[in-house]
């Protein structure tokens, strides 16, 4: 067996008058206490309550086998404070407590300790029901702060990379002309350098509304020098298996729409149907210099 995970979130939850503690593990596995598997559907006594249940002569035909193999099997941990503890998958319980309700829809259940066990059962199923039990144990031990962060960085390296790769021309003039066409501006000659606020437009037409977070940490591998300007070009830090092709692809959908409208205003109410912008975490500010 490997080394026993920690568990650096922990918390309890409660649902009427059960209380669950609950844990995420470093891996993101999130558990509950072993002992609470037993107690939160009503079921008396200490010790190995959790492996009797799987042995239960009236609930053991509505329990799979692999349920059954997941309360035999309980998970190893360290809690807060170095001490060694057992659980289980939040989800079991939430898979144990519909097994006992389907015994009970059968009319299985006949003493009234287990009837007890179907009363606990619905409560905590009404509740799962309108949050789901991963969402609970995110929020009672604090894991849901770092978890959209951690989902956004899983998404970010799949897009984003710190090796910048040699510039390519991405962009067709064609895009530009478009853009130019749209917001009533002259094009400028090809010799002559783009003004500094067609950044602002690529960023809010293509940069913002790829996949959340990609523009704020875009900003932070491409930083401006002190003239002001980027040492590279934003689409050169794109992934060449996710990123650039989902960077072409919206790029050509965008050119659809361009082509497709008559003015600004009619193209980007069309924009934000078709492909809205993603919300950073950090507070951004529009900037003004060409970043294509």
């Amino acid at each position: 067996m490997g080394k026993a995970q920690q568990a650096p979130f922990q918390g309890k939850l409660h649902i009427g008058e059960i209380e669950i503690p609950c844990f995420v593990l470093e891996d993101g596995t999130r558990v509950i206490s072993g002992r609470s598997l037993t107690t939160s559907i009503g079921m008396k006594g200490r010790g190995q309550g959790a492996p009797r249940i799987a042995t239960h002569k009236t609930l053991k035909p509505f329990i799979d086998n692999d349920l059954r193999v997941a309360i035999e099997n309980p998970i190893q941990f360290i809690g807060i404070g170095g001490r060694a503890t057992s659980g289980y998958e939040a989800t079991v319980l939430q898979e144990l407590c519909e097994a006992i309700l389907n015994a009970r829809d059968t009319n299985a259940l006949k003493t009234e300790q287990e009837l007890r066990y179907a009363k606990f059962a619905d409560m905590l199923i009404r509740s799962f029901a309108k949050i789901g039990i991963i969402a609970l144990v995110d929020e009672v031990t604090g894991y849901q702060e770092v978890r959209d962060r951690v989902a956004l960085q899983k998404i970010l390296d799949k897009y984003l990379t710190d090796e910048w790769a040699k510039w390519t021309k991405t962009f067709p003039d064609e895009f530009y002309r478009e853009l130019f066409r749209l917001k009533n501006t002259p094009y400028p000659p090809i010799s002559m350098k783009k003004p500094s606020y067609v950044g602002h437009w690529t960023n809010d037409i293509i940069y913002s509304r790829l996949a959340p977070g990609i523009l704020s940490d875009l900003k932070k591998k491409n930083p401006r020098l002190g003239t002001g300007q980027r040492k590279r070009k934003h689409h050169q830090y794109f992934t060449r298996d996710v990123g650039h092709p989902a960077l072409k692809e919206h790029l050509s959908n965008v050119m659809f729409l361009m082509k497709a409208s008559p003015n600004w205003a009619n193209f980007h109410r069309a924009l934000q149907r078709a492909a809205p912008k993603y919300g950073d975490t950090i507070e951004m500010s529009l900037e003004s210099t060409s970043d294509e």
